[in-house]
């Protein structure tokens, strides 16, 4: 699989005859060469589309035609194929990218998150998890004779059962099966599975079971096609989970593989808009009313203690930067707070302040931290015992969560609508239903991906007028830097967990990629 170097002129082969298919399974892998601004490009909107199919399965059922027309606007914006082109269209002319592009387009992204989503088995998960949905929703917009193309081009034959066994088992058809009646079981055939390829069916009681195999109506193919490509797919991660060394072996491809599976891909929260327009007297109240879960429960360890680990002054001093504290207003609010516990004014001149300079870029190799995204929180540095920082979604015991919800007056029934979607493993999701419970709204209008991104959406909601915020005219993905040098105190105790420098050496050499692409992989 060769995906280096320049893209060639599109001409006839095998690819071409895949790409005439309105739907695949994936099963060849992309032969031409493309290049790596490209790579990184069609990476970047399939991962986009992929976080919408989430966000848009647990907010909406997924047959609806809400779901369907926000999936197919979404398709569109980021040209990937949404439905299978009518005749009506292909008499239309050609506006952006050409079906044949898009489909190229869908077929390579495909293959790269599968080596970025390989790596771990929760990656593996959501990876699978999401590309099961989109499959689905895109068979579910063939047309019937295209569903007929599309299972004999992939050698899916399913048994039918005879007229003489249908009509034995008619009235128990009828019953069992969904909006099925004696004239549609006289008039499609009805395919003889073993039940573990249909489990969505059995679960939800819409067939038949006897002996161990299910009564499938071709209505319902749809169920075991994605039984077979979500077996298949399983399947080819495991295998490329097998090759990765030998693809982590081109120091082009290492860098942009490894923060993928965590890239965070909306607005840069690094700019900052209103540097010294929040005072630290407002610090205190803006944590209860504005700040992410994440966040004030830092804030509220730091007060409390009087003193918050690395991990834990990186992830909320970074936030306080990115919402609009300078670097002066920083180093007071960081020092009065250490001193009212057992760290004297001269102990914190010489462990923390040349580390809350660094992070601002005023020290080491001056480079300026970003904010961490909710998913370098989730999947980055998990806390241990004695820490605060990290997701309380994704890292806090659910009973210790619902206690700190019940303190911070979340109603039972929200409460129990936040847990549903942790035990989901949707962390994010379950932030976003904390904003709206906290700030009194029905349905908030983002998709949420940053703490800061929560402060500057609770500061519009609550007419502040978004605080510090991050320049909206940044880059449209934006890699966080990682842990900075650590302070002189922690250096022996903790250097082992200093920040890698193989990944910002390997990209400095990669004569191919852009400039912008090439800072954002520079370490710190």
């Amino acid at each position: 699989m060769q995906f280096h170097g320049r893209r060639k002129k599109f001409i006839s082969s095998p690819q071409t005859e895949l790409y005439g298919c309105a739907l695949q399974f994936y099963g060849q892998p992309p032969l031409e060469n493309i290049s790596l601004t490209e790579f990184e490009a069609f990476a970047v909107d399939r991962l986009k589309l992929l976080k919408s199919v989430e966000t848009l399965g647990v907010r909406h059922v997924k047959t609806t035609e809400d779901y369907k027309k926000k999936l197919e606007t979404e398709s569109k914006n980021l040209n990937f194929p949404y439905r299978p082109p009518s005749q009506t269209d292909q008499r239309k002319p050609q506006i952006g990218l050409s079906e044949h592009e898009k489909r190229r387009k869908d077929h390579i992204s495909h293959f790269i998150l599968r080596l970025a989503y390989c790596q771990t088995e929760d990656l593996r998960r959501w990876f699978i998890q999401q590309e099961v949905d989109l499959f689905r929703y895109r068979f579910n917009e063939l047309e019937a004779k295209q569903k007929l193309e599309f299972l004999h081009k992939n050698n899916l034959q399913y048994n039918t059962i005879s007229a003489e066994e249908k009509m034995s088992l008619q009235e128990k058809l009828i019953n069992s099966s969904y909006n099925v009646s004696g004239i549609t079981v006289k008039d499609q055939d009805f395919y003889k599975v073993p039940f573990q390829d249909a489990l969505d069916l059995v679960r939800t009681r819409k067939v038949y079971l006897k002996a161990g195999y299910v009564y499938i109506p071709h209505q319902d193919i749809v169920a075991i096609v994605i039984n077979d490509f979500r077996t298949r797919l399983s399947k080819a991660l495991a295998l490329a989970a097998r090759s990765l060394p030998a693809v982590h072996s081109d120091e082009r491809l290492q860098p942009l593989l490894n923060h993928l599976s965590h890239a965070y891909v909306g607005q840069d929260y690094s700019v900052q808009k209103n540097v010294g327009k929040i005072s630290l007297e407002q610090i205190d109240s803006l944590s209860v009313k504005s700040f992410p879960l994440c966040m004030r429960q830092l804030h509220q360890a730091l007060r409390e203690n009087h003193h918050l680990r690395h991990g834990g002054r990186m992830q909320y001093g970074l936030f306080l930067k990115g919402i609009g504290l300078s670097l002066e207003q920083a180093l007071q609010f960081w020092r009065l707070e250490f001193i009212r516990g057992k760290v004297d004014a001269d102990k914190f001149d010489k462990a923390y302040t040349y580390g809350i300079r660094h992070m601002f870029g005023k020290e080491g190799k001056r480079a300026d931290y970003t904010p961490y995204s909710c998913m370098k929180v989730i999947l980055s540095n998990l806390p241990s015992q004695g820490d605060h920082h990290g997701c309380p979604f994704r890292h806090s015991d659910p009973e210790l969560l619902k206690q700190k919800l019940q303190v911070y007056k979340v109603s039972p029934s929200g409460i129990s609508q936040i847990l549903e979607l942790v035990k989901g493993m949707h962390y994010q999701l379950a932030c976003q239903k904390y904003f709206e419970l906290t700030h009194n709204v029905e349905d908030a209008n983002f998709s949420l991906n940053h703490p800061n991104q929560y402060f500057v959406e609770s500061q519009k909601a609550l007419g502040g007028g978004g605080g510090g915020g991050g320049g909206g005219g940044g880059k449209d993905i934006k890699r966080e830097m990682g842990t900075p040098q650590r302070s002189r105190e922690n250096s022996a105790v903790r250097g082992s967990t200093a920040a890698p420098e193989a990944a910002a050496s390997a990209s400095r050499d990669l004569a191919e990629i852009p400039e912008d692409l090439d800072s954002y992989f520079q370490d710190a």
